[in-house]
């Protein structure tokens, strides 16, 4: 008779840094299946439901970060008092206070645990001092919460929402575990109403779910896993041992990566929602086929950029300024956009580099008119994938001292000729990524097409469809779970 490895048992429970509880891993799927099964007893009685869903989170957000579960236990007591403080106070002034607190205790919290050292470095650097940098393990998916938490006291200082009415709804709202660690980041308005609202399990909602995740899995595990693991991070580790051909490859190649890593969470994410009856917002719509930057930035992590034109852009002013004002609202926008992407002089430098491409497709719009026709469509969106694809090269480089050397190959040791023989030598590669990006450009009709295929299979075809693509993902899969990129953020 077989003994129960206790051991194993434990590891359900106990936090390893090396094995986080994350939606690419087996314990994922194992956990995910008990969630179900006790919910389906749940999930009718609301009170009962919303206590079931966010103790899962809890326990989910305690396996991918370990005791930073207590940071997110206390941000989220934090904000719902000082909410409700806030929502009894007569005068602006008042509420204003309430606010400035909240807001000044949230950020300081992230500028601490992720900006600290970026500081301290930077300083050292300026003074030619010796400052050691501190231990600091940032708490994983931070940032999106904190930036959550922060809309909500907006929105509740400006009346837009009331405050939630108890504190195991608002939990709910911030931990909700699909989206608590890479977003979406999901508004007051629009999701806080679903907590408390009944919940219908439908088979509609199973199959697009399902096929969100299948989607999810593959961008993640095959496409974007793949070709970093075996070509990405070999020419980025070190540009210079290869040529300008090679180099400009690996840009292409990380563009398509980087999308692929983050909308296959996303699509995991709105997916494993679908499952247990509620809707997170769209996060991404085929940002490669946009035309100009500004409309990149309308396709391209859609919850944080409308956070930043609704919370700080709009604020500043947006465009109801004069020229030189707007210009400047916007700078200061994607300057911050690039520092809550990391605490790195590149990321800084990439957020400038998308304010410069804002401000001058804004004057580009304003001044010059142009007659729309399918060749001037097709070079506008060649050159929008190519300015944000040079972007990209100072995002994947860990010092500009990389980024120039990527740079510094493509300009000056290019050797085109050296194509053929590349194709050839990584031919899964660029196989993968010729499929991506064409699967990518596909129409979106085709999307909702593949949807209602799957809500149609009955249960076994489902379950055929879900086993055949692990089995794929097995075939693809890298020796270790590759973390996803916007896990750092």
């Amino acid at each position: 008779m077989n003994q129960i490895d206790w051991n194993r048992v434990l590891d359900l429970f106990v936090y390893n840094q090396d094995e986080p509880l994350l939606f690419t891993s087996g314990l994922f799927l194992f956990a995910f299946l008990i969630f179900l099964f006790f919910y389906q007893f749940t999930y009718r009685r609301n009170g009962l439901r919303v206590v079931y869903v966010t103790l899962f989170s809890l326990y989910f957000y305690y396996k991918a970060s370990g005791y930073h579960v207590l940071i997110l236990a206390a941000a989220t007591l934090f904000n719902f008092y000082l909410a409700k403080f806030m929502d009894r106070r007569t005068t602006k002034k008042g509420r204003k206070t309430f606010l400035v607190c909240g807001l000044v205790a949230d950020f300081g919290c992230l500028a601490y645990m992720k900006y600290t050292n970026f500081f301290i470095e930077t300083i050292s650097r300026i003074s030619s001092a010796s400052i050691e940098p501190l231990d600091l393990l940032l708490p994983l998916g931070i940032s999106f919460y904190t930036y959550q938490v922060a809309g909500y006291l907006i929105d509740v200082y400006r009346k837009d929402v009331k405050a939630a009415a108890s504190l195991a709804d608002f939990a709910f709202f911030v931990t909700f575990f699909p989206k608590l660690l890479v977003g979406p980041l999901t508004r007051t308005k629009e999701f806080m109403p679903q907590v408390r609202s009944a919940i219908e399990i439908t088979r509609e909602g199973i199959g697009r779910g399902l096929f969100l995740i299948v989607c999810g899995l593959v961008k993640k595990m095959i496409i974007a896993d793949y070709i970093s693991f075996n070509f990405v991070d070999r020419v980025f580790d070190d540009p210079a041992k290869f040529s300008g051909i090679e180099n400009l490859m690996a840009v292409y190649g990380y563009a398509l990566q980087i999308y692929c890593d983050f909308s296959g969470y996303t699509d995991m994410a709105i997916g494993v929602a679908l499952f247990i009856g509620y809707r997170l917002p769209i996060n991404f719509n085929s940002p490669y086929q946009s035309m100009n930057i500004a409309e990149f930035w309308r396709r391209w992590h859609i919850s944080l950029s409308t956070w930043f034109r609704d919370y700080l852009y709009i604020p500043l002013g947006g465009n109801r300024c004069n020229a030189f004002r707007q210009c400047f609202n916007i700078m200061a926008t994607m300057l911050v956009c690039g520092l809550w992407h990391g605490a790195s002089w590149n990321f800084v430098f990439w957020g400038f580099l998308h304010g410069l491409g804002l401000i001058v497709h804004k004057v580009f719009r304003e001044n010059v008119t142009m007659k729309e026709n399918g060749l001037v469509r097709l070079l506008s969106i060649i050159l929008t994938f190519n300015f944000v694809s040079f972007g990209w090269i100072f995002f994947r480089a860990d010092t500009f001292q990389t980024a120039f050397d990527v740079l510094k190959q493509i300009a000056g040791s290019f050797q085109g000729q050296l194509l053929m023989p590349l194709v050839a030598g990584y031919k899964t590669v660029f196989i993968i990524m010729a499929a991506g990006y064409i699967l990518h450009f596909l129409p979106g009709r085709l999307e909702e097409w593949g949807k209602q295929v799957v809500v149609r299979m009955p249960l076994v075809l489902q379950s055929l469809f879900l086993a055949g693509a692990i089995w794929l993902i097995v075939q693809f899969k890298s020796s270790a779970i590759q973390p996803f990129i916007y896990l750092q953020f």
